[in-house]
């Protein structure tokens, strides 16, 4: 075995000493050298290049198929790469859901083209402004009023105008029938509907 320097004095003064240096080739980069405590050269082991003992990324978080390591470990992701997402909106009760995981960014939302031809300035009342359309439509526009009469009952209703109206120009509620008459058992009966 060969016998290394590994502390050197010369006239009283230390001028190397590795005899209390810790590094080893597990701690030593891959490929690089250095000398260790005995003075022998050694070649570094370690393909870590940086500390992970402080990330906190999930599977989830990184993308399918993609590596990366967390405190020490090596993590596959699951994170779905969904590209262009595009989608349209076509009920204003119907919001479009964005897919979990990952967007380039090129994607895009929008209305739907059917109903976005209906976004047109003689579709919208003068005065009001939809999505960035100011309304023309004046009112007076082939304009079709109804007036209904509804008799009450004990379930709701809803009164809306038949095909061909715009809207209710008045709803009449009739009175709720109520009627007395007398009892042959005493007092009186009271009908009411």
């Amino acid at each position: 075995m060969a016998q290394y320097n590994s502390k050197i004095i010369f006239a009283g003064e230390t001028l190397i000493d590795l005899t209390s240096d810790t590094v080893t080739p597990d701690k030593l980069t891959k490929g690089f050298t250095a000398h260790d405590k005995s003075g022998a050269p050694i070649t570094g082991t370690n393909t870590f290049d940086a500390d992970t003992s402080d990330a906190n990324a999930t599977a989830d978080e990184i993308l399918t198929g993609k590596t990366g390591y967390v405190n020490g470990q090596k993590i596959t992701g699951t994170m779905p790469d969904n590209g262009a997402v595009s989608g349209s909106i076509s009920n204003k009760d119907t919001p479009y859901t964005v897919p979990k995981g990952y967007h380039d960014g090129s994607g895009a939302v929008g209305i739907d083209p059917t109903e976005k031809l209906k976004l047109v300035p003689d579709n919208i009342r003068q005065g009001i402004t939809i999505l960035g359309v100011e309304g023309a439509m004046s009112g007076t526009e082939d304009v079709k009023a109804q007036s209904k009469t509804a008799t009450p009952s004990k379930e709701q209703q809803i009164i809306t105008p038949d095909e061909g109206y715009n809207y209710l120009s008045q709803v009449t509620v009739e009175g709720i029938p109520y009627s007395t008459s007398e009892n042959p058992a005493g007092g009186n009966t009271v009908t009411i509907g």
